[in-house]
């Protein structure tokens, strides 16, 4: 399965991760573009300049862990989208160029279904991604949490609840099944 990974969905550390973790386990095929990694970078540089620095390195990581990741839409494509949001569009001709069926977001509202169907496309919450994931194959799921837990505690110094931190990471329903 491929899915494209909104920015809003790579910015925040901990959630990238275990959508990253999943992906390298082998529990889907991440996708993203130029532009989507520039929207992070940019939202990471309204932050500050060593919150850019981390991203700028999470974005080369990405990029060499992932190299064939990377998909550049059709030009012409994104002039004939329709969503509410006009700078969502690149999201969405990026999904479909790389013929993946799923777009992970946390803004669905930007991503209606009415305007994703004739396009086979379908926007899902990282939440529910990884809770159906988790009940394909939980051990995938929580070996990808687990992974980020562990960095968590590595970088700050303590141990992270694990509720508690998946719900910071906006995925409330996935800590509930794993606590």
């Amino acid at each position: 399965m491929k899915a494209v990974l909104d920015a809003c969905v790579l910015f925040p550390s901990v959630l990238r991760e275990i959508l990253t973790g999943v992906a390298a386990r082998g529990g889907f095929a991440p996708l993203w573009s130029a532009r989507i990694l520039g929207e992070w970078q940019r939202a990471a540089a309204r932050r500050g300049a060593d919150v850019e620095y981390v991203a700028v390195q999470a974005i080369a990581h990405l990029r060499l862990r992932w190299p064939k990741a990377e998909v550049a839409a059709d030009p012409g494509l994104e002039a004939r989208l329709w969503l509410p949001d006009d700078a969502d569009a690149h999201v969405l001709a990026t999904a479909i160029s790389a013929q993946a069926g799923l777009i992970i977001t946390l803004n669905l509202r930007d991503f209606p279904a009415r305007a994703l169907e004739p396009e086979g496309v379908v926007a899902q919450s990282p939440d529910d991604f990884l809770m159906a994931r988790w009940l394909e194959a939980p051990a995938l799921v929580e070996a990808a949490v687990t992974e980020s837990q562990a960095a968590t505690k590595a970088a700050s110094g303590r141990a992270q609840p694990l509720r508690p931190l998946l719900r910071r990471a906006k995925l409330p329903r996935l800590g509930k099944a794993l606590d």
